[in-house]
């Protein structure tokens, strides 16, 4: 009796050893977790801070496009008045304003592809975001216990 009394005290406390370790690797592994999940977090909020920089880079050339597209669409109405004759040309004669409206012609199409590929970077920026909108929604999904899920 007595050496099944000092078995089970010993067991007991083995018992009582083992369990405080255990919540102590569970602690710190939620510990390494709930790190992961912040740096995760951070990074996450990052990219999502570059990707609204690039945004309202875009944006702003866009504006900016916008505005010279318009003060050649002017200079191209007027070249083309004194074209036909209904405004006076002064001392330009026919063959240098033809001239002017060709390259008033290419500045306009480079203008035109210059939007478009500033479109289509927008339109990256706004897929790249849906992107991580939805990787979080995975991640949260992810993070539900078993039992829930």
């Amino acid at each position: 009796r007595k050496q099944a009394s000092e078995y089970s005290t010993s067991s007991s406390d083995d018992e009582f050893e083992f369990k405080p370790s255990l919540t102590h690797k569970a602690k710190r592994a939620l510990r390494k977790r709930r790190k992961l999940e912040k740096e995760t977090k951070q990074l996450i909020k990052q990219e999502e801070l570059k990707r609204l920089h690039k945004a309202q880079a875009v944006q702003r050339q866009l504006e900016e496009l916008e505005e010279r597209q318009r003060a050649l669409e002017i200079s191209g109405v007027e070249l083309e008045r004194e074209l036909r004759g209904e405004a006076d040309s002064g001392t330009k004669d026919e063959t240098q304003m033809l001239h002017e409206w060709f390259e008033l012609v290419l500045e306009k199409n480079k203008l035109m592809r210059y939007e478009s590929e500033l479109l289509i970077i927008a339109q990256e920026l706004e897929l790249e975001d849906h992107q991580s909108r939805l990787e979080q929604k995975l991640r949260e999904k992810m993070a539900i216990d078993g039992k829930s899920k």
